[in-house]
């Protein structure tokens, strides 16, 4: 039985400026039938209270807890290991890693760094991973919604080009490592059989899930959804429905 429900954030709650039609009430069906809720991105070009800000702005009811980020997951692994940020991220990103000591060894941490996606950039990560540096990837998403509209390249290109260029195979901490989906559903205290999935990403957000051991995840037709995504990745969603509204309903029991 689901107690738990994960839902991915851009191209599922909001798109752009503004909020899935139906979206907010979907969240609120949710909670209203008992099941806990958890937000997971990949989103590396914003800081979290950014996008705190923009879900509360488009009247969303989330808390801080609820969101989960790839840049919590890599604080948590720069403070164990006593490694030292050098970033590849979006310059928004940065003020998330102010905190952190600048003594420790080099590792080489990759986001969506958009226009910083330089040769320059790139070269410079490159050297540090040819001296021993380990490579961190917040995601490896291959391609994203863009503001405007139309599908852009997202970090995983990139970070797929340091792999090819040094031989080193990333240390992924967002979507869809299976340890980024367990630590969500830890914190809620159910377990992956008893927890669904609902995203617009037919890889990082639905087959990871299920990879994960969670018992359903189910794939929306928003966002950076394309028709033939239901069946591109392995596990394949447990069902491809409209949007949100949809997933929620079926979740529920209710009728969308």
């Amino acid at each position: 039985m689901i107690q738990t429900v994960l839902l991915d954030i851009s191209g599922v709650l909001y798109q752009g400026p503004e909020a899935i039609p139906g979206a907010t009430e979907a969240l609120t069906r949710l909670r209203s039938s008992g099941l806990q809720v958890r937000c997971l991105t990949n989103s590396t070009r914003q800081p979290k209270h950014r996008i705190m800000d923009k879900l509360r702005d488009l009247k969303f009811e989330i808390q801080p807890e609820e969101v989960f980020t790839p840049v919590a997951a890599c604080l948590d692994w720069l403070s164990r290991t006593g490694h030292s940020p050098r970033l590849l991220v979006h310059p928004a990103l940065e003020e998330e890693f102010s905190a952190c000591d600048r003594n420790g060894p080099p590792a080489v941490i990759v986001g969506d760094a958009a226009q910083e996606f330089s040769y320059e950039n790139m070269n410079r990560a490159y050297r540090l991973l040819q001296n021993g540096a380990p490579l961190i990837a917040l995601a490896n998403n291959r391609i994203f919604k863009d503001e405007d509209g139309q599908l852009s390249l997202d970090a995983g290109c990139f970070v797929k080009a340091l792999e090819y260029a040094t031989g080193i195979r990333a240390q992924l901490l967002g979507k869809p490592d299976p340890g980024f989906f367990r630590a969500a559903v830890a914190s809620t205290g159910a377990a992956p059989a008893q927890t669904a999935m609902i995203g617009d990403d037919a890889e990082s957000d639905i087959a990871g899930a299920l990879v994960a051991g969670l018992a359903e995840a189910y794939l929306v037709r928003t966002g950076k959804f394309r028709e033939g995504d239901e069946t591109r990745f392995a596990p394949e969603p447990t069902d491809t429905v409209s949007d949100v509204c949809e997933a929620v309903a079926r979740l529920t029991g209710l009728a969308a």
